[in-house]
Formats: structure tokens, sequence, C-alpha cells
């Protein structure tokens, strides 16, 4: 945990508080629960509103389907990255609530023609847009899923096989996001520490 961040309120005491976790408890998240932290990831940030980004909550049979794909496509890779995928399955197979987020690829369609840009360099930078905007929902989701005492962690190494995930979301149109299982932690446990603001901090007046 890093103790460079003042806690004036209880929105930054769940900034700093927010680690990954990876190891769930079998105790169960409620459906008030994933509502309110899915309502935090809606009122993000999003480029010209477009709030171009999709909620999929997976539970149950589907939950432990995605970490069957997960796990199979593991033995597609090397070593390192095959040992990091089935440490995200495990992770998604323990944690009661998985919820995965996409973007729709509508700011990406409507982009280039609402602003008059061509096709191929518009594109791209609609793209980038509607990632920054699913990366605040998400942001949003940790934060608010830490302040009522859940455990998250955004499982970035899924990005390696996004494809396969999309299609397993039925989310074809879209830019993979993330998936981020939730639930309470199994040990209690610190996140690490972050390193001193004087390290990546500049200051241009």
């Amino acid at each position: 945990m890093s103790e460079e961040l003042p806690v004036r309120n209880e929105t930054l005491r769940s900034i700093r508080e927010r680690h990954s976790v990876r190891v769930f408890s079998d105790a169960p998240v409620s459906d008030e629960d994933v509502r309110t932290i899915l309502h935090a990831a809606n009122q993000a940030p999003s480029a010209h509103n477009e709030q171009s980004w999709r909620f999929i909550v997976l539970k149950g049979e589907r939950k432990q389907a995605l970490a069957r794909l997960v796990t199979a496509a593991a033995g597609r890779f090397p070593r390192a990255p095959a040992a990091l995928l089935r440490m995200a399955a495990r992770s998604i197979a323990g944690a009661p609530v998985v919820v995965a987020v996409a973007n729709s690829g509508d700011l990406i369609a409507r982009g280039p023609a609402l602003f008059g840009v061509e096709e191929g360099p518009g594109r791209d930078f609609f793209r980038v847009m509607e990632i920054q905007s699913s990366a605040a929902a998400v942001e949003n989701l940790l934060v608010a899923a830490t302040s009522l005492g859940l455990a998250t962690v955004w499982l970035g190494v899924l990005v390696l096989v996004k494809d396969d995930v999309l299609r397993f979301l039925d989310e074809p149109r879209g830019e993979f996001m993330a998936v981020v299982p939730v639930g309470h932690t199994a040990r209690p446990a610190a996140g690490p520490r972050k390193r001193p603001l004087e390290t990546t901090v500049k200051t241009l007046e």
C-alpha cells in the first residue's frame, strides 16, 4: 500500500487501498453490490459522451466456461505468457462474479464521418479514444469495489487472447478492454508500494 497518498476523504482512502487480488474466498457478491460497481463504471468520462462501452457480467457455468477457454488458449503460447494466462484462468474460476468490459465500436464507426476526417487515420484516433474511455470505466469499477470491501484484479494478460474472449462474449464489433474478477479476498494482503512522486512528476512553468 502506498503511504504517499494523503487520506483526506473516503474516496482517497479507496484509491489508496485498491490493489489486485487474484485468490478469492467462497463468499458471494450480492446483486446489489454488482449493480453498484457497474453504476460507478458507467459514470466514467467518455469521449464525446459516447459511453461506448459494454459491461458483461459472468456467473456460474458461463464464468467457468471462460476460465476453461483461457486455460486451453494458454497452450498456444510460450512458457511465461502461458503461465500468466493459466493464473488468470484460476482467478476467473475462483471469483463468484466476473465483469468483462468491451468497447462497443460505436465511436470508431461514427467518428470519422462525424468529424470529417479520413477513415484510416480517423479510425485509429477514435479507437484510442474508445480505449481511454473504457479504461476510465474500469478504474471507476475497481475503486468502487474497494469502497464496498470487495476485491478485484484487472486481468490485462487476456489481451493476448482478446479475439477468443470477444467471440465468447458475443461482442465481435468492439475492442476487448478488460476482464475483472470480483469477490472477497481469500487472505488479507497489501498492495505493492508505489514509486515516490518525485520520480514520476515533472512540473513545467
